[in-house]
């Protein structure tokens, strides 16, 4: 059975099935599941396994579900990073789980996956997708969280959906740190922008909008000069398609003129940012912007599926193709 994640995030008690899977690649809100599973089976006993784990040992799993007292506490299951691969072992277990529970999570599995496959269509288990969050579901969490506070201004909000890039992780740790300081409930502009470091401006900011702007002599230095985390190579994929996605917007709008176009968005545009916005809308058709998100979704493809390539290279010389489309 398919669950759309928004309804199980209202209540997540709607979850029946005694196997659930996760896929997608929103790693925040996964992990926001695991905590609304936890939360609910405070008086459970959780394990943790990898697909690794159970395929190194099928038995590890099946004697554990099997493994009944009545002194002990009720156990629930979390098994990370599956595939495919573990299948046959999920229809084995499923005749015999009794009344343990199994939450599975993986990444993105396509439409061909028989893991995925399965799942969905099977009357005992629950297939949860995760995609990535938009700035619609975002605002919507923060408007959530931050319920009851006071200077939550469309300015405010729009830093702190502008800060996390849509990552629903750093969101959360952001949003953390929100109500750790602001213990007055009380949101003041200055004082958020410093808690956020938004003054501090990430180099990879200034990497994007000049290949953006097909400033070839600043694209160089800036690629020389940057420190790029190997880690965050996904969000900068990210903020790379946020950008196309702002320019893709403005065109959409088409009003008069582009000021008015760029105005007419919401959330709106900080101040600091029109400027170049303004002279990328000039440098980027549609035609443009569409070839460049097929681009990038096939580099992510490449950087999910691939742990042997150099990532930080491919997204060096994502920015140098975008520096040489805005100039074609």
């Amino acid at each position: 059975m398919i669950y759309k994640s928004y309804v199980l995030e209202q209540n997540i008690n709607s979850l029946d099935e005694k196997l659930a899977l996760f896929y997608g690649e929103n790693i925040g809100l996964k992990e926001d599941f695991k905590k609304k599973i936890r939360d609910k089976n405070k008086d459970s006993e959780i394990l943790r396994y990898t697909q690794e784990d159970l395929i190194k040992n099928r038995y590890l799993l099946i004697n554990e579900i099997k493994n009944i007292s009545l002194f002990q506490k009720n156990k629930i299951f979390f098994v990370e990073n599956v595939n495919d691969k573990l299948l046959e072992l999920i229809q084995e277990i499923e005749n015999i789980i009794s009344e343990r529970k199994i939450f599975l999570f993986s990444d993105t599995l396509d439409k061909k996956s028989k893991l995925r496959n399965y799942m969905e269509k099977s009357k005992n288990c629950a297939c949860i997708p995760c995609y990535q969050d938009n700035e619609i579901s975002i605002k919507q969490l923060i408007n959530s969280k931050l319920r009851g506070y006071s200077g939550l201004t469309p300015y405010n909000l729009n830093l702190i959906i502008d800060h996390t890039n849509l990552d629903r992780s750093k969101l959360n740790n952001e949003l953390e740190k929100i109500t750790s300081f602001f213990l007055d409930k009380n949101i003041i502009s200055e004082k958020l922008e410093e808690l956020l470091n938004a003054k501090i401006n990430d180099d990879f900011n200034k990497l994007k909008d000049e290949a953006f702007l097909g400033n070839k002599s600043n694209t160089n230095k800036l690629l020389a000069n940057t420190s790029m985390d190997y880690e965050k190579n996904i969000l900068y994929l990210n903020i790379i398609n946020q950008r196309l996605e702002k320019l893709l917007q403005i065109h959409k709008i088409n009003k008069s003129n582009i000021e008015d176009s760029i105005n007419s968005l919401k959330p709106p545009i900080f101040w600091k940012d029109k400027p170049n916005i303004t002279s990328q809308v000039k440098k980027w058709d549609k035609y443009k912007i569409r070839n460049m998100f097929e681009v990038t979704f096939d580099l992510e493809k490449k950087i999910k599926t691939n742990n042997l390539i150099e990532k930080n290279i491919l997204i060096k010389k994502l920015l140098l193709d975008i520096c040489s489309e805005a100039n074609s």
